[in-house]
């Protein structure tokens, strides 16, 4: 369980699961949100709903402005991250991402 003031660098990207292409120079290392309380990318258990859209909505804007926005969505995308905001994703977002994925994926097979 994240604590409140936990960096995300260590509550969200444990070393085990860093993917082998950020061994060079990982990419979590330059994000904006490691400065950011990770309570603002992953929700608390039973927030309202309200509350939480207010949250992803100020994580998204976090993520914005993040020189490494895109590595750390393909990085959440490719894990799978099941929970909190990567890449100014959420969760179910990224579950839109992937599906579409898999589709195209599909459809490039059946043409072929």
């Amino acid at each position: 369980m994240l604590q409140p003031h936990q960096p995300l660098q260590d509550a969200a990207v444990p070393s085990q699961r860093i993917h082998p292409r950020d061994q060079a120079g990982p990419w979590h290392s330059e994000a904006v949100c490691r400065r950011d309380e990770a309570g603002l990318f992953f929700a608390p258990s039973k927030e309202p709903t309200a509350a939480r859209l207010s949250r992803e909505e100020a994580a998204k804007r976090v993520c914005a402005r993040c020189p490494v926005m895109v590595e750390c969505r393909e990085h959440a995308l490719l894990q799978p991250e099941p929970y909190g905001v990567w890449g100014g994703l959420t969760a179910a977002e990224r579950r839109v991402v992937l599906a579409r994925r898999r589709r195209r994926e599909a459809e490039l097979q059946r043409a072929t």
